[in-house]
């Protein structure tokens, strides 16, 4: 199959968020009948320099991920997909996704496995390939607990209206755990609430409820509106209750559209957590972030015997809140927040291989608001599915 043929059925105006675990290379050649079974998968790595506050740790690279697929079309309506994750070498393997789809109507399928809960935009479509920007975005990692693999099952489907497409997807999944707060990071973080056993079991026997609907239109993009929640904390034990219910809830709202060749992709999303009174304020309650990233086209032409490559101006804009309450003995801001803007180039070779070069500059501010520390740091890498 020809880079021509390949980066025409991956691109992204034919796809939708919903679809973006499919919209992978390696499937094109399986759905064309040409095998039962394909293996694929993507490799990033990128060097380092950052320094903050004037110091630093000097310079380093980084095989940051490699990750294996698997597909299988094991009937003409069924198909499995999963993925395997090698992260910083082989410091962290994970099993990502495991499922199966059994398509009962295009807008009707069932799905169960290890599937990605449709948190926002990124949750599902976080391949580095995909993305210009080397790290993942703060909101995205830090408040959405990207990339968040979940024992579940549900339904999705996609509706035509007119020349454009409305998607759907709603699961239950085994759900987040008390690590939400009980973590060394000292703060509500909803990453530390993952962790093996989810796989296996309910810590608490209350399954989260995960959806997104989004909107798809033609020639200008998609936009859509997630939730999750779900009981995340311990509460009882041998059939004996030792604690309250508590909940975590999470809104996301979340956009990829084009304005003639300018990209714009973006994220936005609230949590709220049910804390213990007897936990310090430190734990917020609420948080909030928000990323904006844009994408410029500014050369488009063949080099050096490559066919059409690209090479795209970039920029990406991104706030986090850890903690958006108030101090109950002044009713002032609590900070403990991070800002940063991170701008760039990135070298598309075609739509499964590219080069990228960032530079951030970012600002940290604490829990009583002391003037921000400040990071910087220049990073290249590189992306490409296989």
């Amino acid at each position: 199959m020809s880079e021509q043929a390949r980066g025409q059925e991956s691109d992204s105006s034919s796809y939708t968020n919903l679809e973006a675990i499919f919209n992978r290379p390696f499937i094109y050649e399986a759905q064309r009948g040409v095998s039962s079974a394909s293996v694929g998968g993507y490799v990033e790595g990128n060097t380092n320099y950052f320094s903050t506050d004037g110091v630093s740790d000097g310079f380093s690279m980084e095989l940051r991920r490699f990750n294996i697929f698997l597909f299988a079309a094991v009937h003409e309506r069924i198909k499995f997909i999963s993925e395997l994750e090698f992260e910083h070498g082989t410091e962290e393997i994970a099993l990502e996704t495991a499922l199966l789809d059994f398509e009962i109507h295009p807008a009707f399928v069932f799905r169960m496995g290890i599937l990605l809960p449709p948190i926002g935009y990124f949750n599902q479509n976080h391949d580095s390939p995909k993305w210009d920007f080397i790290d993942r975005p703060l909101v995205s990692t830090q408040v959405i607990p990207s990339t968040l693999s979940e024992m579940g099952f549900g339904f999705y489907g996609k509706v035509p209206v007119g020349r454009h497409k409305i998607t759907y997807e709603l699961y239950l999944t085994n759900g987040l755990s008390d690590g939400i707060i009980e973590n060394a990071k000292n703060r509500t973080f909803l990453g530390a609430g993952k962790s093996e056993e989810m796989f296996a079991e309910d810590n608490n026997g209350t399954p989260a409820l995960s959806s997104r609907f989004a909107f798809s239109v033609l020639d200008l993009g998609e936009f859509g509106v997630s939730g999750y929640t779900g009981i995340y904390n311990t509460f009882k034990m041998e059939g004996e209750f030792i604690d309250e219910k508590r909940r975590v809830s999470l809104l996301a709202l979340d956009c990829n559209f084009n304005l003639a060749k300018l990209k714009f992709v973006s994220e936005t999303a609230w949590v709220f957590v049910q804390v213990p009174d007897d936990y310090g304020q430190q734990f917020g309650h609420r948080q909030f972030g928000i990323h904006l990233d844009m994408i410029y086209p500014i050369m488009k032409r063949d080099f050096l015997g490559w066919a059409g490559v690209t090479l795209n101006l970039i920029n990406r804009l991104e706030y986090v809140d850890y903690n958006w309450d108030n101090l109950e003995s002044t009713g002032t801001k609590i900070y403990d927040e991070t800002y940063a803007i991170v701008p760039g180039l990135s070298l598309r070779f075609s739509s499964s291989t590219l080069l990228r070069f960032n530079y951030r500059r970012q600002w940290d501010r604490d829990f009583l608001g002391n003037p921000a520390s400040k990071t910087a740091g220049i990073q290249f890498g590189f992306a490409s599915y296989f």
